[in-house]
């Protein structure tokens, strides 16, 4: 780990401040936000992030989660996980979100990591992570060791051939099957962003994943309501029982009128370079019977473009299955 300093701010508009005079986000900034440090205190101690200044925000308030006037929730970006999946509110509107984030790490990390650290949560790649091999998505012009490499956990929709790798959040799966909008607070001011534009894919580009720039900084998300009746559901997929990362998941939000699907939005984990909306497999399921045979149809749909590697070929078949099992218990 590179030495750092570290520096407590009072309020938001300082916190952009210091930010704001990190380097470009091509260049690489310096200067990087902290609060729960779940992620980036891994990447310091491997010298993938060698910042040369902490800007600790834990004192901002930025922690509450609050109901909306329009039935929808707004949820503070320094909320821990652990408080948002235990929360009443979102347990009873939103249990996809309770759900994703209690599949996710152990007791120990949700107690400590936040929901913007969970949103801005870099890839697990082993590449990325190991400074020894090039990687495009840490150092461009690199190449990426995946393509040739041990490649059974990275992304199968939404790659590039210059980046393989994997979004390994839960949380960001329910938030885009939710359709959140992210709270950004920057240099130019207040904007909000649908999550549906928050995240970039590869291309030619993997060093840029989201929108922010230089300065930005996430202060909260909310929550639209659902329609009534509604049901939501994420199921997870793994190698393990626990402290795993998925292979393939899915959340669920579905609604049916009398036989028929009314309301449906679908996302997937494990198999897209980002938290993967599957427009393709909502257009295949809208209006039509809740059957066995639909979900699969739909499943088909979703998984359509994907595009294997080497080793990770079995997660097309594995994430049509689990889509389709997610779909069933939902509307059970």
């Amino acid at each position: 780990m590179q030495p750092f300093e570290l520096v407590t701010v009072k309020d938001v508009p300082e916190a952009i401040r210091a930010q704001a005079a990190s380097e470009t986000a091509q260049q690489g900034a310096t200067v990087r936000f902290i609060a729960g440090g779940t992620n980036l205190v891994d990447y310091m101690k491997l010298n993938v992030e060698t910042p040369r200044q902490l800007v600790d925000i834990n004192g901002l308030p930025l922690n509450l989660i609050e109901p909306l006037p329009n039935g929808g929730l707004r949820i503070g970006a320094l909320a821990r996980n652990s408080e948002v999946a235990n929360n009443k509110l979102v347990q009873e509107r939103y249990p996809v979100l309770s759900q994703a984030l209690l599949a996710g790490a152990s007791t120990q990390l949700r107690n400590m990591a936040t929901t913007a650290g969970n949103l801005l949560q870099k890839t697990r790649c082993m590449y990325y992570r190991d400074i020894a091999y090039g990687c495009n998505k840490r150092q461009p012009g690199t190449g990426c060791s995946a393509i040739d490499g041990q490649n059974r956990m990275l992304a199968i929709l939404g790659t590039s051939e210059k980046c393989i790798a994997s979004n390994p959040s839960d949380q960001n799966v329910a938030l885009v099957a939710l359709e959140a909008e992210i709270h950004i607070t920057g240099p130019k001011g207040e904007r909000t962003v649908p999550i549906s534009r928050f995240y970039l894919l590869p291309g030619n580009a993997p060093e840029r994943e989201t929108l922010l720039d230089p300065g930005d900084l996430v202060t909260a998300i909310t929550l639209p309501p659902v329609p009534t009746g509604a049901k939501s559901l994420y199921l997870k997929l793994r190698d393990r029982a626990s402290y795993e990362f998925a292979l393939a998941s899915a959340a669920i939000v579905v609604k049916r009128q009398g036989t028929r699907i009314d309301h449906v939005r679908i996302a997937l984990g494990g198999v897209g370079a980002v938290p993967w909306r599957s427009l393709e497999a909502e257009a295949a399921l809208h209006g039509k019977e809740a059957t066995a045979a639909n979900f699969r149809a739909a499943a088909e749909a979703a998984l359509r473009k994907a595009h294997p590697q080497t080793q990770n070929g079995f997660k097309i078949e594995l994430a049509k299955r689990c889509l389709t099992h997610a779909l069933t218990q939902a509307v059970a």
